[in-house]
């Protein structure tokens, strides 16, 4: 599988690396851009500046340039396209290699705050009390304000066994506590599956390398048990691998497209349905929120489309964004959205998500009790 086919959904996203914080960080290979000559306007302001200005022991090039590069991004208004300082691009690096350790959490923006949307358990931020709907501040006393969720997680992720100090707002609370949690290497599923009833509530909380081999045995398992519906649950579930969103997708919905790529020359590129290992025919209902994002949004965005199943909750995220990160000649980098993600029918994700058939004002049991009396009054013969 190469690198560039893992291209990834953030909402990261993640997308989602959840053994570490929770939303993941997905590499593709860097391609040469077509290098164009800076706005000579730029380079007269700072000659104009070293020339004249009063205290020239405030003129720093380094800081001045990258102040500069941020600007620049300001003016796109697109909360994933950013300026990497050499030390945040460097942890990002860092991720694609090796085993790295964490607090066991699923992370989500909201508003432009970091949000808690999933704890793990067993995980650290379990033993510690973290719950969804936290909210996170500060990482070892630096705020996070204004950082994109993968550099807040890039903050968070260490060496096993060190500690790391979250400044938490927890729901109906005013006052931020710190909480110091020691990071651990947290191996959890990415697919749950329980029985109720005859309906199979299966849970998929991030898509990864395995998800598909965890999730075939659990569809051959509900066909053992003469399942007569499928709950799949999205809430929460940040993203990950397109590879892994599409294998899933595959044993829903067995041929046919599952996502479209357009890029800014407007060329599409187009993923097909490559043939379940284990598919199902099974009436399904999507349970998505506002934190559902990304690989969630497409899997979501597909079965809708085909009337595979009914979705329902809230309207999804809208991370609908391919993001590039590229490493700039002194060692900071920029990460760039390089390409929008389109459903089959062509509904654009990015800052729409996905609408839900039935809209819920229920939460927690209630939603997935209301998805199963659905499928028993409306969909199972």
């Amino acid at each position: 599988m190469s690198k560039y086919s893992k291209i990834f959904f953030i909402v990261s996203l993640v997308a989602i690396v959840a053994l570490a914080f929770g939303s993941g960080y997905y590499f593709s290979q860097n391609r040469a851009p077509v290098l164009q000559q800076g706005p000579a306007i730029f380079n007269e302001a700072w000659n104009y500046l070293s020339a004249y200005y009063v205290d020239p022991t405030k003129l720093n090039t380094e800081n001045m340039t990258r102040a500069a590069i941020a600007g620049m991004i300001s003016t796109l208004d697109d909360r994933y396209t950013t300026y990497l300082s050499n030390s945040d691009l460097a942890k990002f690096f860092n991720m694609l290699e090796g085993q790295y350790a964490g607090i066991g959490s699923v992370v989500s923006m909201q508003d432009g705050k970091i949000v808690i949307v999933h704890v793990y358990a067993g995980s650290p931020s379990e033993k510690a009390g973290l719950k969804r709907g936290d909210i996170v501040l500060a990482v070892n006393g630096e705020s996070v304000a204004g950082l994109t969720l993968d550099m807040a997680v890039a903050k968070v992720r260490g060496t096993e066994n060190t500690t790391v100090t979250l400044t938490i707002l927890s729901e109906n609370k005013t006052t931020p506590v710190d909480v110091v949690l020691t990071r651990e290497i947290v191996e959890v599923p990415s697919v749950e599956m329980e029985m109720l009833g005859d309906i199979a509530h299966i849970g998929i909380y991030q898509f990864t390398d395995r998800t598909e081999d965890e999730l075939v045995p659990i569809l051959q398992q509900i066909k053992q048990d003469n399942a007569k519906g499928i709950v799949l649950d999205l809430r929460g579930n940040t993203g990950g691998w397109l590879e892994s969103v599409i294998q899933v997708a595959s044993n829903f919905i067995p041929e046919g497209i599952i996502v479209k790529v357009e890029n800014k020359d407007g060329i599409v590129e187009i993923h097909e349905a490559i043939g379940g290992e284990e598919t199902t025919d099974l009436p399904m209902v999507v349970l998505v929120d506002e934190y559902s994002a990304s690989g969630s949004e497409v899997l979501t965005g597909a079965l809708q489309d085909y009337k595979r199943a009914v979705v329902a909750g809230n309207t999804t995220y809208g991370k609908g964004s391919v993001t590039l990160p590229v490493q700039l000649s002194d060692g900071s980098g920029l990460y760039i959205t390089i390409s929008r993600w389109l459903t089959p029918n062509d509904r654009l994700i990015e800052g729409l998500g996905i609408t839900p058939d039935f809209k819920l004002e229920l939460t927690g049991e209630a939603e997935l009790q209301w998805a199963i009396d659905y499928l028993l009054n409306n969909m199972i013969p």
